[in-house]
């Protein structure tokens, strides 16, 4: 089943039951100051209030569209008002729409649900290079100076998480957390079954030296 993770800044919203229709399950995640935590699969639908409890709707707007795996993001921004000069300063900070508030779960879902067909197109090809590294999102492939890095579907996605977190250490559960597999603890010791799996790909297609272990930690991509 094809999955669509909504982010939204407000705590309520977050906890808004999974909606399932046709193929596709429709699912809340909070959204807090630093973005999204988890991987990002398909086009990220994400709603920003006007007033956030660390910060304003406008940063917050400001901060996704800085961060590279958001730039085809759709963002909402949900007003207090309909104001025509907060409709302006919301799509200047980088929303792409904005709606005035509260919105009900009905009323988040018939957005997305509306934006799925465009959101397809606009994700299809989706590639992240950094360095030698290439990896195509949609074709699930990666690449090291041209050479395929043989992967599991799992593997693929820790090493596309990573390659979205360069250079800083991940820990386990931030990995397990990554990949929406929390609330298994087994999962915690299945991140170090990945990890060997990923470095043996690396090994092949002789990247092997960009993945670190930092003891006692966790592990970090280091990528240039």
């Amino acid at each position: 089943m094809k999955r669509v993770k909504i982010f939204t800044s407000n705590p309520d919203a977050a906890r808004f039951a999974e909606f399932a229709h046709g193929d596709t399950a429709y699912s809340f995640e909070l959204l807090g100051p630093d973005g999204p935590r988890k991987l990002i699969e398909g086009q990220a639908q994400i709603f920003v209030d006007w007033v956030m409890p660390d910060l304003s709707g406008l940063e917050m707007c400001r901060r996704l569209r800085a961060d590279a795996r958001l730039q085809d993001a759709h963002v909402t921004m949900v007003l207090e008002r309909d104001d025509s000069d907060d409709r302006r300063r919301a799509l200047k900070a980088g929303a792409d729409d904005y709606a005035v508030g509260p919105l009900d779960r009905s009323a988040m879902l018939d957005r997305v649900m509306a934006l799925q067909p465009a959101s397809a197109a606009r994700t299809a090809g989706q590639v992240i290079s950094a360095g030698g590294l290439h990896i195509n999102v949609t074709g699930e492939q990666a690449l090291w100076q041209g050479s395929l890095v043989p992967l599991r579907p799992n593997e693929f996605r820790v090493l596309r998480y990573m390659a979205e977190n360069p250079n800083r250490v991940l820990t386990r559960k931030d990995l397990v957390d990554a990949l929406g597999k929390a609330g298994d603890p087994d999962y915690l010791r299945t991140v170090d079954v990945w990890i060997k799996r990923l470095r043996f790909g690396l090994r092949g297609a002789g990247a092997d030296h960009l993945l670190r272990t930092v003891h006692g930690k966790g592990y970090v991509l280091d990528l240039t």
